[in-house]
């Protein structure tokens, strides 16, 4: 973890070891989402139902940094919905100093349609308002699947986005191709200099 918690800002998906506690009354829900495992989602069920146990939320909980007086937040991973609450998950509330690895993430846009946030229970990962409303540092790592322990949360639920610019690579290539086509004919076949 750097000294200078601004530094998180330029580090998007690299990986940095925190020590300290988890602070596990104030915990935040992220979902509903479904639980990768292996860097692939496992859901079951079909298209208009699904089992209850592949639906599921990520616990996000303040994490005070050992040694200092900032705290962070951490998304320890999935749980199912049967454990959203605590109180059904006591091996998971870990006491005590941990030292855990975790990727850095920067917040999410809100998606177009999504209603503003309200309550604990977040739809998108809006960084600043988990940070506003636990007092914590508006910084935010999701555990590596190394943190996952029984009954949840299973960590290692990183999500990878990347922009999708196949359309414009394709309408870019296609007319490159047509030019290059089109001088061909016209120097080749009809013997035409420019």
């Amino acid at each position: 973890m750097p000294d200078n918690l601004d530094d998180l800002n330029s580090m998007e998906y690299e990986t940095v070891t925190v020590r300290g506690k988890f602070l596990h009354d104030q915990e935040l829900h992220l979902g509903p989402r479904g639980c990768l495992q292996h860097g692939d989602s496992k859901t079951a069920g079909g298209l208009f139902s699904q089992r209850e146990a592949s639906i599921g939320y990520l616990v996000i909980t303040p994490f005070k940094l050992e040694g200092r007086d900032d705290k962070i937040l951490v998304n320890r991973g999935w749980v199912p919905k049967r454990y959203l609450d605590p109180k059904t998950r006591p091996e998971g509330q870990i006491a005590g100093t941990v030292e855990l690895d975790g990727v850095v993430r920067l917040p999410e846009n809100r998606p177009q349609f999504t209603p503003q946030q309200r309550g604990a229970i977040f739809l998108f990962r809006d960084v600043p308002k988990m940070a506003e409303l636990r007092d914590t540092e508006p910084y935010f790592i999701d555990a590596t699947a190394a943190s996952t322990v029984a009954n949840g949360p299973v960590g290692g639920q990183t999500r990878v986005t990347l922009r999708n610019e196949h359309l414009s690579y394709i309408v870019t290539w296609f007319s490159l191709s047509g030019f290059t086509t089109w001088l061909w004919v016209r120097q080749v076949v009809r013997g035409k200099s420019f």
